[in-house]
């Protein structure tokens, strides 16, 4: 039991770890708390264990009690698991006291209803939103139709359309309007198989909105695909004042060039030779010369940023710079700071640099090391000093100075002891000359 207990925290220790806010809150969780809990809820199930997946959901919901989607997943899935009890009550909680304002939920609520038989239930669900919580909610209105016409009630289907085109008519520049009567007319071809009454209800539509893609689309659609003689000249007419530039229509140029490609589709297979010509001298007169300035443009730019990326190349290739000639510590431009600093021969010995009390982390840089190709040209100018100076001063300096093979790179710690030379070996006079070589 302890093992399998130990394996057990061992899998969701990662998922545990994630949470970070186990609590309720009014403000929103970020989206990978969100996932955390999507995923920890998936492993939970496919582990098996009622009790454990009904203890999760129930943490879960303390936290995300304001998101629906997950008071949905817990009623499906104890509804898959056979717990009715469990459903049924973690759905009233949800649309009676949590996300009881949230259209979603109550739509989720009506199909559950449906589906268990309660029809009753499933159009109060429906109407509770259209009156109250998102009146004109096209997606509430589309699925209350469908069910009525689920339930053979297909004039109760179309009286539901008839009443939100009414509602919707009412209000001033509806953006739900047009998708209405789009809708309404697909339902009446395809349901009921009215072609003419669905096309009455696109001429409606018309002439009460605005046009706008959508609705040409659908009625270019309907066209399309109904047997009766096309009304080429028609919707000739309707696509021209759509797609010209103006301001009674302020659709988008990707808009306008998609809806006349529509049209040039439908002229190809049910037009003469005539509308396709003027169709064609049309759209390439409004939309051909912008979209070759467009990809123009884009060429150039694509150009240009090539042409600058070719040249950086071609500066980094290790071409010499004038400052490379002058810098021999460089030898390129891109490696100018780790070169510089890097690690160089010591230029004196151990044991006099073990006398110095400044930070022997300086001891690396070997005598400023990014100074170094000063010494390729020319020598170092020295002060005329005496002998004995020369002695004291540079007693543990070889003579000739010759090329020192590189030492292990020296760690930062202070060294444990400090050699110390006679008084009379430390004089200023000579370090402020060695010193004055280099400034």
């Amino acid at each position: 039991m302890y093992k399998k207990a130990k394996e057990f925290d061992s899998k969701i220790i990662g998922f545990e770890t994630a949470i970070r806010r186990p609590y309720f809150h009014v403000r929103p969780l970020v989206d990978s708390e969100l996932e955390n809990w999507h995923n920890y809820l998936d492993f939970t199930e496919r582990e098996g264990d009622f009790s454990k997946v009904v203890k999760l959901y129930e943490r879960c919901l303390i936290a995300c009690a304001n998101y629906p989607e997950y008071w949905i997943r817990y009623v499906l899935c104890m509804e898959a698991r056979g717990s009715m009890d469990l459903a049924n009550n973690a759905l009233a909680r949800a649309t009676q006291v949590f996300v009881k304002r949230q259209p979603e939920i109550h739509l989720f609520s009506a199909r559950v209803k449906e589906q268990t038989g309660d029809v009753a239930a499933a159009r109060a669900a429906y109407q509770l939103v259209h009156s109250g919580i998102s009146p004109g909610l096209l997606e509430a209105v589309i699925k209350h139709a469908n069910m009525e016409h689920r339930l053979g009630n297909l004039e109760d289907a179309f009286l539901l359309y008839e009443q939100a085109i009414a509602t919707e008519k009412g209000k001033e520049q509806s953006q739900t309007l047009p998708m209405l009567f789009v809708q309404y007319a697909r339902f009446l071809y395809l349901v009921a198989g009215n072609a003419e009454k669905a096309r009455e209800v696109l001429v409606e539509a018309i002439d009460n909105v605005q046009l706008s893609k959508p609705l040409l689309e659908a009625l270019i659609h309907l066209e399309a695909i109904q047997s009766s003689p096309k009304r080429i000249n028609y919707l000739d007419s309707l696509v021209e004042k759509f797609i010209l530039p103006t301001t009674d229509f302020p659709a988008s140029t990707a808009d306008r060039e998609e809806l006349s490609g529509i049209f040039l589709e439908f002229l190809d297979l049910f037009g003469n030779e005539e509308s396709n010509k003027k169709a064609e001298d049309r759209h390439a007169k409004l939309f051909l010369r912008h979209r070759n300035t467009s990809e123009l443009r884009k060429r150039h730019a694509e150009d240009f940023l090539a042409s600058d990326r070719a040249k950086l190349a071609k500066s980094y290739a290790g071409v010499p710079s004038t400052t490379q000639s002058v810098m021999g510590a460089y030898p390129t431009a891109q490696s100018q700071w780790t070169t510089g600093y890097g690690l160089q021969p010591q230029s004196w010995s151990q044991a006099s640099q073990a006398g110095h009390q400044w930070n022997p982390g300086y001891a690396q840089q070997a005598g400023y090391g990014a100074y170094a190709g000063y010494g390729s040209g020319y020598t170092h100018p020295q002060m005329a000093t005496s002998t004995a100076q020369i002695a004291a001063a540079y007693g543990t300096y070889p003579p000739t100075y010759p090329a020192q093979q590189p030492i292990p790179q020296q760690s930062y710690t202070q060294p444990p002891t400090a050699a110390t030379f006679p008084a009379t070996q430390q004089q200023a006079p000579v370090l402020q000359a060695y010193y004055g070589t280099y400034y």
